[in-house]
């Protein structure tokens, strides 16, 4: 049996170190609303099991945010009732993944012959998604979301951990809960604050993240291009694109030094359409620079205390699976915690169940993706070989392969009846 990890806090349950406003106890605190948070907390919620939902930021509103949703996020939702109405959002269909270069366009996935209802990567703001999720939940009574809820410290006693507290609303507050959750990304403060250290991987590129504007004309989804040395992805956001620069690992420094007139200049080699609206990027703070990173914990929980998401294991880009690898953690935790936080009985080993049954999938997914990244993006960005796409992507068996890793993964995952 795994060993417990003895949470690291500068304070305990007993003697806080701040005036506390208010206290709370609910039966699960979720700290992070993104996909996992905020889908957790409706499943757990449907089951009739109080969850608390705190969310740093004031809104969900932030840039350059990953917006796929695949077939198996999908198939999850159908399940609970919510497909058709998600999709009356504004979204675009992805039927193929392809690379263009050298004027050429290369499918490596297509989704069209998926068997399932949903053969397609749907497209949507992530904004639009946990807006739809969290309104879902706010029509139970036993679910509370609480916006600007800044956690910057773990309750712990009697060996585990208790809740958390956090500061907002006008000063410090504390949540005790039998579960406490983080789902607070890949810069996990609940991660930090526990003294889980991850083990690392360093993907072979770095991405910058810049809109220009997008005519109606033009197509619609998400669209990649490789030339010159450089990976552009162009995701439709409606009157702007947003654009992912994918560069070497470390080259930021070398780029901000050769000017953003050279990097208008590589953004107009690999796609020509730009160069009517590319002088629109002035300064770099238009530019968010995105670290690539890859790494998963040992161990995803302790006594009291359950890693999902981001927050355990950290995905490359590649695919775009963060998402729903992270809401796949949420529906295995809500299908394997509901019956143990509902009678009160939640024990260690119900979490280390969730750890065995999504530990897999995921080391399998950032296997792929380091084989992606090392066997055909770091070629693509090396600016003295000519790129060529490997030969195995040229076969349709293998393209209807790729496309069901992609939108599934290793195992698929259901809601729990």
């Amino acid at each position: 049996m795994t060993n417990d990890i003895t949470p690291k806090s500068p304070t305990d349950a007993v003697s806080p170190q701040h005036d506390i406003l208010d206290r709370q106890t609910t039966t699960c605190c979720i700290v992070g609303s993104g996909p996992a948070g905020a889908v957790l907390a409706l499943l757990l919620t449907r089951q009739g099991i109080p969850v608390m939902l705190l969310e740093a930021h004031k809104d969900f509103d932030r840039d350059f945010r990953g917006d796929t949703i695949h077939p198996s996020v999908m198939e999850i939702l159908a399940e609970l009732g919510l497909a058709d109405r998600l999709l009356e959002l504004r979204h675009t269909k992805l039927r193929q993944l392809s690379i263009r270069t050298d004027g050429k366009t290369f499918p490596i996935a297509d989704f069209s012959h998926l068997k399932t209802r949903y053969p397609y990567i749907t497209v949507m703001p992530q904004v639009k998604f946990l807006e739809f999720i969290t309104e879902e939940a706010k029509q139970y009574p036993n679910f509370q979301l609480v916006l600007g809820a800044n956690v910057q410290e773990l309750i712990v006693a009697d060996g585990g951990v208790r809740g958390v507290r956090y500061r907002g609303h006008g000063g410090w507050h504390e949540v005790r809960a039998q579960l406490t959750v983080g789902a607070d990304g890949r810069h996990s403060r609940l991660r930090q604050l526990a003294g889980f250290k991850p083990i690392e991987t360093s993907p072979p590129m770095d991405v910058l993240w810049f809109r220009l504007p997008r005519r109606p004309d033009e197509p619609e989804g998400l669209n990649g291009r490789i030339g010159s040395g450089h990976i552009l992805v162009t995701i439709d956001r409606d009157d702007s694109w947003q654009i992912a620069y994918v560069i070497p690992k470390g080259g930021y420094q070398d780029l901000r030094a050769a000017g953003l007139e050279a990097l208008r200049k590589s953004i107009v080699e690999v796609v020509p359409e730009f160069s009517d609206r590319v002088e629109l990027l002035k300064e770099w703070s238009q530019v968010a620079f995105l670290s690539v990173e890859s790494n998963r914990l040992p161990q995803w929980y302790s006594s009291g205390l359950l890693l999902i998401g981001d927050a355990a294991h950290v995905m490359s880009p590649v695919g775009g699976v963060g998402i729903n690898y992270a809401i796949q953690d949420a529906v295995v935790a809500a299908n394997l915690l509901s019956e143990p936080l509902r009678t009160g009985r939640l024990q260690l080993q119900d979490l280390a169940k969730v750890q065995r049954r999504r530990e897999l999938p995921t080391r399998c997914i950032q296997v792929f993706q380091s084989l992606i990244q090392k066997q055909i993006l770091a070629k693509a960005l090396n600016p003295g070989q000519k790129f060529q796409v490997p030969s195995l992507l040229r076969l349709s068996i293998l393209r209807d392969l790729l496309a069901r890793f992609i939108a599934f993964g290793l195992v698929p995952v259901h809601v729990k009846t």
